[in-house]
């Protein structure tokens, strides 16, 4: 960006510390190079503690001044808690956004689900996601909603939608935006990261006495707030095989309360060889990463983040190992070990860093690449100027507004709501025992869901059709008759057919039914009942 460039006049918002968020470390080291860059102001997010020293630099203003005189907002937006407050402000007055997560979905489940409020969630997913996210809320309230239903569900669309222009940090991420939404403006950012000096070894060399760890055996390490995306569990497991057999792990940071790696590492009988330190403040944490000889950055299923604890890791010259997928592929070879993921995961990852423990001067030459790298594409200075440049061309766009959801309709497989109508002629008394009747019946969908046809199971429809004696009996004689395509909403589909009344029948039962579930009366569809008692 030259300096006759047009500078962008940009209102930051962010978490900063003392909250402990890595977007909030990342935003204070960012906040100096980019106000070389852009003409900058800070703005509190409301209810957060700023730390006195960033008082004492950036002045931070009232939310109330967002936006004002002129001023572009931009939002650095995460996946947590920390980023409630930020995301109202987004809504309400739109900017730029720096998209650290491309899944929004957690934060929207502490924002609503966590203060026990299930209909706002219900609405706020239905209205990102149309019916599927309906759906996806209902088994939340039945506690059946999976992790994969959260990542696949990011809950972004209006913030993305109102937005000037959103920013990332991994092709990966932007990718997989436009994907959805192909008239957002994207631009893809490098995440400035601070070289840091050189941790003394003698330092590291205490931290391994101060946490009881040998001198002499292999250190691994997990690092940043645990939760189970990170995969942690799996490098337990693999300590209990041969190739890790001295080989232990430090965890380090905060554990989320629904891990128990302690009783885990006790089944395992690995419990010696697993050090859990908890939540390690800035000094500390880069020192335990270089008292460590290799550090584990394992994930999935992946918000779209750029580990900002990863970068930290290879600044500090240690590689570090990563699932081969997503924006982790996008990491260079040189720094990184690549593990795949599936069944044999603990076995490829025991296999893969054991080889390379067995091999000092490779270890050696990927924590000397993976400083580089971080020299090379993170740099501060140049990553600030990447962004100030971007906000400069976005700052001028109109946002693409919001649209509605276009997903293809529910069917019969999923949905439980199934109204529709039902009309016989031809079917009027008196219809004596032993005669024949042509019917004509006209089926009528008159709900959301698309009724499969019955050759498309499973959820296909077909017409049941049954004589009975009585109205709790078992059927006399049935008939089937199928539906032949599918019926959308709306639309009506009418059959004729020749039917013939038993001996001792008297009444005749029509009825839609999902085939090998039930009929559809049950979740609200249509039924017709004939009575022929003379």
């Amino acid at each position: 960006m030259s300096d006759r460039s047009p500078r962008a006049v940009l209102d930051f918002v962010s978490p900063l510390p003392p909250v402990r968020s890595g977007i909030a470390d990342y935003s204070r080291d960012l906040l100096e190079p980019l106000s070389r860059h852009s003409d900058l102001r800070v703005v509190r997010v409301p209810g957060q503690e700023v730390g006195d020293d960033l008082v004492e630099r950036w002045s931070p203003v009232d939310a109330t001044r967002l936006g004002g005189s002129g001023r572009v907002p931009f939002y650095q937006m995460g996946n947590n808690r920390y980023h409630e407050e930020v995301l109202k402000l987004a809504l309400e007055k739109p900017g730029l956004v720096t998209l650290h997560d491309v899944v929004l979905h957690h934060l929207l489940i502490e924002s609503t689900l966590g203060k026990a409020d299930h209909a706002s969630y219900m609405a706020a997913l239905e209205q990102q996601h149309g019916w599927i996210g309906e759906l996806v809320a209902r088994a939340r309230w039945w506690g059946e909603l999976s992790s994969s239903a959260v990542f696949e569900l990011p809950a972004h669309r209006s913030l993305v939608r109102r937005q000037r222009g959103i920013l990332v940090h991994s092709r990966w991420a932007a990718e997989r935006i436009l994907e959805e939404h192909p008239d957002v403006a994207v631009r893809t950012v490098p995440m400035g990261v601070p070289l840091p000096p050189p941790v003394r070894a003698a330092d590291a060399i205490e931290f391994r006495r101060r946490h009881d760890l040998p001198l002499d055996r292999p250190i691994l390490g997990s690092f940043g707030f645990q939760t189970p995306i990170k995969r942690t569990d799996v490098a337990i497991r693999a300590l209990a095989l041969p190739e890790l057999a001295e080989a232990h792990l430090v965890i380090a940071g905060e554990v989320a309360g629904v891990l128990e790696y302690e009783s885990l590492a006790r089944d395992l009988e690995v419990t010696e060889r697993v050090h859990v330190t908890g939540f390690l403040d800035y000094d500390e944490f880069e020192t335990a990463i270089v008292a460590c000889d290799l550090c584990l950055n394992l994930r999935y299923p992946t918000a779209g983040e750029t580990s900002a604890s990863l970068l930290r890791v290879l600044a500090l010259g240690r590689p570090a190992v990563v699932s081969d997928y997503a924006q982790f592929a996008e990491l260079p070879d040189d720094a990184t070990l690549k593990v795949p993921l599936g069944d044999d995961e603990e076995k490829e990852l025991a296999r893969a860093v054991g080889e390379l423990l067995a091999a000092p001067e490779r270890l050696r030459e990927m924590g000397r690449a993976a400083r580089q790298m971080v020299e090379d594409r993170h740099d501060p200075d140049a990553a600030a100027r990447a962004i100030a440049q971007a906000c400069a061309e976005l700052v001028g766009n109109d946002p693409p507004g919001e649209i509605a959801v276009d997903v293809p309709p529910p069917t019969t497989l999923l949905w439980q709501e199934l109204p529709g109508e039902l009309e016989v002629t031809g079917a009027a008394e008196p219809w004596v025992e032993g005669d024949g009747r042509e019917l004509s019946i006209e089926l009528t969908n008159t709900g959301v869901a698309t009724w499969l046809a019955t050759k498309e199971q499973p959820g296909g429809v077909i017409l049941d059709l049954q004589w009975r004696a009585g109205l709790r009996e078992e059927p006399i004689d049935r008939s089937w008759a199928e539906l032949p395509t599918n019926l959308v909403a709306g639309k009506a589909r009418r059959f004729r057919l020749e039917l013939r009344r038993p001996r001792g029948a008297n009444y005749l039962v029509i009825e839609p039914h999902i085939q090998n579930l039930a009929g559809m009366s049950r979740f609200g569809g249509p039924s017709w009942v004939g009575e022929y008692l003379s």
